[in-house]
Formats: structure tokens, C-alpha cells, sequence
């Protein structure tokens, strides 16, 4: 098993640099064709920031390991809410915009909504599975989601700055390409020996998937939203979670249906009860103390929720 923990470390390492440069390289290529900072920031650095999660599904769901698709997911997306809000909260309170508060947490809410929806088979009377059609739904609703991404462009623009980009265009393509092979490398990694280590220590996919690899893979998320705190920038902190949540769901579960229909168990349903509430605690937490913002006894709680819920857990599965 040791082998397999040191082998599960260095995929997620792997992931999280390959996502690093992917982003660094399409971030360089973008700015150089003259795309906003905005529009890198909420399509490239956003893709980046889920892609380990994403890259980890594929591999996952055509192995037909469900449980941590959906684990991976909804451990994420938990971990972005509870966890990394709850420190970023706490490293200083995140004022948002009025845009955030109105269009982007509901449409996160709604997200986790639809996902429960479709999930638990209310419209078809069947085993609960999350179709190649249910993929395809949500392909449609990433689409309507980019589409007021590029209408949010036209209306919310950054300053022009003139900066002169030392990167040359084979770098630019060699980050990229080495990102992505990093990306499919890592998850390879991760999938097979968290898989590994559940099967030696009796533990189920769910619990690897809603903690080691949920977590690994939300490190880009952590690690971004930290510094956005520490620089006092909370639009970023905020937008990177709420955008990051809404990719996991309408791209991440998407495309992991379509490579392969993903069994759901009825226990994740629990989980999907928790982010949603979460996500309304956070959008009620935007009207009080009288600023649209989470202050740092909210977001204390949000931390604390997040370490009982993951203790109780793992106590389940001792």
C-alpha cells in the first residue's frame, strides 16, 4: 500500500502542475491575441482550476468507476464551498459583487438542483442513472452558462493594459501540450491507485473519491483562492469557487455521462442535500451585516460544517 499512497501523491502532483501549465500556457496564448483578462479568467482559468477533476472522471467513468465520479465531484465542489470559502473567509472576509450575489450563486444552486434531478431519475421511471441524454442536458446548460460568460464580457470590462509578453508561441504550445499530457498522466495515476488503496483497506470508492481525490483535486481552487484572499482580491476568491462549481456539474458530469452512463447511488443524495444548502447559506450570508459579503464568523461555520461532515464520514467507514 505504500507504494500505492506514494504513487497517489505523485498523480496528484502531476495533475496539479499539468493543470498549472495548461493554464499558464493558454492564459500566454489568449493575452497575446489580444482576449480579455475577464474572459481568460472565467473560461481558461476556470477549465484549469476543474481540470484535474475533469481529466480524473474520463478516466474513472470508462472504467465504470461511478462512485468516484460522482465522489470526486460532489467531494469537490463540497470542499470548494465548506472548506476553501471557509479558510479564504477567515483569511479575510470576501466582499462580492452584485452579480456574484444575484446571477452566479443561483445558477451554482440551480446547477446542483438539476444534478439532483436528473440523478435520482424523477422524469424517466428507471434505475437512477445519469444518461448520455442527462450528459447531453448538461453540455446545453454549460453552453447557456459560457453564452452569459461572453454577454457578462460586454458589459463588466477590464482596463486596457499594454504589456509586452516575453513568452514566445512555442512555449506557449509547449506548456499546453505538456499540461495535458501531465493532466492524462496524473489522473491515470490517481484513479487506478486510490482505487488500490480503497481495495486494500476495505474502504468503498465513495470515501476515497469524497476525500483524497476530491480534495487533491481541488487544490488549484485552494491555492488560487488563498492568494486572491491574502491580496485582498475577493471577486476572484468568490468567482473562482462559484465558476469552478458550476464546471464541475454542466462539463465535469457531462462529459463523464457521455464517455459512460454513470450509475448513481442514492447515499450521494445526502451530499447533494448538503451543497445545496450550502450554496443557499452562502447566497442568505450575501444580506447580512448589511455589505454582500461573507464575514469571517460565516465562514467559520462553513469550515467547521465541512470537518464534522468529513469525520462523520470516515467514522462510517471504520
Amino acid at each position: 500500500m505504500l507504494v500505492n499512497s506514494l504513487l497517489l501523491i505523485l498523480g496528484l502532483a502531476v495533475l496539479i502542475k499539468g493543470a498549472d501549465w495548461l493554464v499558464s500556457g493558454a492564459s500566454a496564448l489568449a493575452k497575446k491575441y489580444h482576449v480579455s483578462d475577464l474572459v481568460i479568467g472565467l473560461t481558461i482559468v476556470a477549465f484549469g482550476t476543474s481540470a484535474p477533476e475533469l481529466v480524473v472522471n474520463v478516466i474513472a467513468s470508462s472504467q465504470n468507476f461511478n462512485d468516484i465520479v460522482l465522489g470526486n465531484v460532489l467531494g469537490s465542489n463540497i470542499a470548494n464551498l465548506f472548506l476553501i470559502l471557509g479558510i479564504t473567509g477567515i483569511i479575510y472576509p470576501l466582499v462580492v459583487q452584485s452579480s456574484t450575489t444575484w446571477k452566479e450563486i443561483p445558477l451554482s444552486l440551480l446547477a446542483v438542483v438539476i444534478l439532483f434531478l436528473l440523478a435520482n431519475n424523477f422524469f424517466i421511471l428507471d434505475n437512477p442513472v445519469i444518461s448520455r441524454l442527462d450528459g447531453l442536458f448538461l453540455f446545453l446548460m454549460f453552453g447557456l452558462f459560457m453564452f452569459y460568460v461572453y454577454r457578462l464580457t460586454k458589459t463588466d470590462k477590464a482596463p486596457v493594459e499594454v504589456e509586452v509578453n516575453a513568452m514566445s508561441s512555442f512555449k506557449m504550445i509547449t506548456l499546453i501540450v505538456i499540461g495535458l499530457a501531465g493532466l492524462i498522466l496524473g489522473g491515470r495515476l490517481v484513479v487506478n491507485n486510490a482505487v488500490e488503496i480503497a481495495t486494500i483497506l476495505g474502504l468503498s470508492e465513495k470515501i476515497i473519491g469524497f476525500t483524497i481525490v476530491a480534495i487533491g483535486t481541488s487544490l488549484p481552487e485552494l491555492a488560487t483562492s488563498v492568494v486572491a484572499a491574502l491580496k485582498k482580491n475577493t471577486n476572484i476568491a468568490v468567482g473562482n469557487i462559484i465558476g469552478s462549481n458550476i464546471f464541475n456539474i454542466f462539463l465535469v458530469i457531462a462529459t463523464s455521462a457521455v464517455v459512460s452512463p454513470v450509475t448513481f447511488n442514492p447515499v450521494f443524495n445526502i451530499d447533494i442535500y448538503l451543497l445545496a444548502g450550502g450554496t443557499l447559506f452562502l447566497f442568505i450570508a450575501m444580506f447580512t451585516g448589511g455589505k454582500k459579503k461573507l464575514d469571517r464568523w460565516e465562514a467559520t461555520i462553513l469550515l467547521l460544517i465541512y470537518l464534522g461532515y468529513t469525520a462523520m464520514l470516515v467514522a462510517k467507514e471504520i
